[in-house]
């Protein structure tokens, strides 16, 4: 059984940082991707970073400069580093894995992390 864990949701003020992690565990033979969503208030989820198996990485234009995706295949750990944070970054943020298994593949999200971030 896959699961994913996220941490490292909080407060902070206007241009601070904050790392976010997603760390998995189970019976996990490869990650193929893995991707940032968030969803604010009354707002849409929406895809903000994603990070493939060949290393490319992909951001939404609204992060771009300010946030990182990164992993470590032998922890089965994927970060999210989050600098300049704006008052509309404030959102539930989760992590989404695309992973082969034993017995396949699967898609696996965690469970959310909030992000608040004040003006």
């Amino acid at each position: 059984h896959v699961r994913l864990v996220e941490s490292g949701g909080g407060l902070v003020q206007a241009g601070g940082s904050l790392r976010l992690s997603c760390a998995m565990t189970g019976d996990i033979d490869r990650i193929s991707k893995m991707e940032w969503h968030r969803q604010a208030p009354g707002q849409q989820r929406e895809l903000i970073a994603s990070d493939t198996s060949d290393g490319s990485t992909t951001y939404v234009d609204s992060v771009k400069g300010r946030f990182t995706i990164s992993r470590d295949n032998a922890k089965n750990t994927v970060w999210l580093q989050m600098n300049n944070l704006k008052p509309e970054d404030t959102a539930i943020y989760n992590c989404n894995a695309f992973v082969q298994l034993p017995a396949g593949h699967g898609n696996f999200w965690g469970q959310g992390t909030q992000v608040t971030v004040s003006s």
